[in-house]
C-alpha cells in the first residue's frame, strides 16, 4: 500500500506524523512524507528509513495584513495544483494529513482523484485549516473524545484515536506518583511569562520547605529565578530546556503549564495532575484544558484568574493532601494506543 503523509508547520504536527509513518513502514507500507520548508530539516532527521520526502510551498494564512494572507493562499493553491498533477502519475492509495496549512494541498489533491483521506485533529477544538479541508475528508481522527467546531453537515466518519506521543512518554505511562512534594513548571516561551511572574511567589507563600521545584523558563529568565528561589530558601532547578521531559513529568507530583495538545496528551499518558493555564489568545488551548479538567485530573484556569493568591491556596490544598493528588493522577490517566488505532484505520 502506498501512503502519503502530509505534515508541517510546527513540531507538534510533525512528531505524530513520524510516529505513524514508522508504524506504517513496519507493516509494509510505502510512505511518502510531504512538508513545508519550516520543518523540512526536522522531517529529514526524524523520518523512518525507507520513506520518501516531498516539499510543499505553503505558509500560514493567519499572518497580519491582507497582502500576506493573499500570498499565503496563493502558495497553498499552487501546491494544491502541483500535487494534483503529481497524484495523476504517482497516485497513493491513502492520504493521511496531520493538520495545519501544510496539509491542505495534499487533501485537495486526494479529493480530486478520489483517494481515501484521513485527517487528524490534535486539539479539542477543530483548527481553521482542518475545518476548511473537512469537506474533502473521509475520516477525521481526534486526540480528544469530544471536539468542538466540527461542521454539522460533514459526511466524514469521526473516530477517537488519541494523539501519538514519543516512546519515552509511553515508557513512563502509569508511573506512580513520587509523593515527594515535587512541582514541575513548564513555561519556556514568550506566552508563558505569566508562569514566571506568578508561580515563584506562590511557592514561597506556601511556606512549604519540603517542596522541590523544577522550573523551565526562557534563557534570559534563568538567573533571575534561580536567585529568587535561592534567596527564599526554596529547593529549585531552573533551566531553559528539559532534555528528558518524560522523566520530568513522571518525577513530578503536580505540573503547571500551558495546554497545547501535546502537553495535555503527555500528561494523560503518564497520568499526572496539572494546573493548566491556556494561552488567552488560543481557543484551542482553552478547549484542551477544559477537556483535561473535565476528567478530574486537574484545573483549567483562565490567565486573568491565575493569581498568586489563588495559586498559593490551591498548592497548599493539594500538597497538604497527597491522597487527593493521587486520585487526580488516576483520573488524569488515559491509555494511549494512538499509533496502533490510526495505523489500523489507514490500513483497512
Amino acid at each position: 500500500m502506498k501512503v502519503w503523509i502530509a505534515t508541517g508547520g510546527t513540531g507538534g504536527h510533525v512528531f505524530p506524523a513520524m510516529a505513524v509513518a514508522t508504524e506504517l513502514v513496519s507493516r509494509g507500507a510505502r510512505v511518502t512524507i510531504s512538508c513545508d520548508g519550516r520543518v523540512k530539516n526536522m522531517v529529514r532527521t526524524s523520518r523512518p528509513a525507507g520513506t520518501r520526502m516531498a516539499h510543499v510551498w505553503a505558509s500560514g494564512v493567519g499572518a497580519k495584513g491582507r497582502l500576506k494572507q493573499l500570498w499565503a493562499l496563493f502558495k497553498i493553491g499552487v501546491s494544491g495544483v502541483a500535487l494534483t498533477l503529481r497524484f495523476m502519475i504517482f497516485r497513493p492509495d491513502r492520504v493521511v494529513a496531520f493538520g495545519g496549512y501544510a496539509s491542505v494541498p495534499a487533501v485537495f489533491a486526494a479529493h480530486v482523484w478520489g483517494i481515501p483521506t484521513f485527517l487528524h485533529e490534535q486539539n479539542a477544538a477543530i483548527g481553521r485549516a482542518n475545518k476548511f479541508t473537512m469537506r474533502w475528508v473521509k475520516t477525521l481522527m481526534t486526540s480528544f473524545p469530544t471536539v468542538s467546531g466540527i461542521p454539522s453537515n460533514t459526511s466524514a466518519r469521526v473516530i477517537y484515536t488519541g494523539l501519538p506521543v514519543r516512546r519515552e512518554i509511553l515508557a513512563m505511562a502509569g508511573a506512580e506518583l513520587p509523593n515527594e512534594s515535587r512541582l514541575l513548571v513548564t513555561g519556556g516561551s514568550l506566552g508563558a511569562t505569566i508562569l514566571d511572574d506568578v508561580v515563584p511567589g506562590a511557592v514561597v507563600a506556601m511556606k512549604n520547605k519540603k517542596i522541590f521545584v523544577t522550573h523551565q523558563t526562557r534563557p534570559e529568565n534563568v538567573a533571575r529565578l534561580q536567585k529568587f528561589y535561592a534567596d527564599n530558601k526554596i529547593r529549585a532547578n531552573v533551566l531553559s530546556f528539559i532534555n528528558d521531559m518524560a522523566g520530568a513529568i513522571a518525577g513530578a507530583d503536580l505540573v503547571i503549564g500551558r495546554s497545547g495538545a501535546s502537553t495535555v496528551i503527555e500528561l494523560q499518558t503518564i497520568g499526572r495532575p496539572a494546573i493548566l493555564v491556556p494561552l488567552n489568545i488560543n481557543p484551542d488551548q482553552a478547549a484542551n484544558a477544559a477537556s483535561f479538567a473535565h476528567t478530574g485530573g486537574g484545573f483549567a484556569i483562565e490567565q486573568s484568574r491565575f493569581t498568586q493568591k489563588w495559586l498559593t491556596s490551591t498548592l497548599v490544598d493539594l500538597f497538604d493532601n497527597p491522597s487527593r493528588l493521587q486520585k487526580m493522577a488516576q483520573k488524569a490517566r488515559v491509555e494511549n494506543n494512538a499509533v496502533t488505532l490510526i495505523s489500523d484505520a489507514i490500513m483497512k
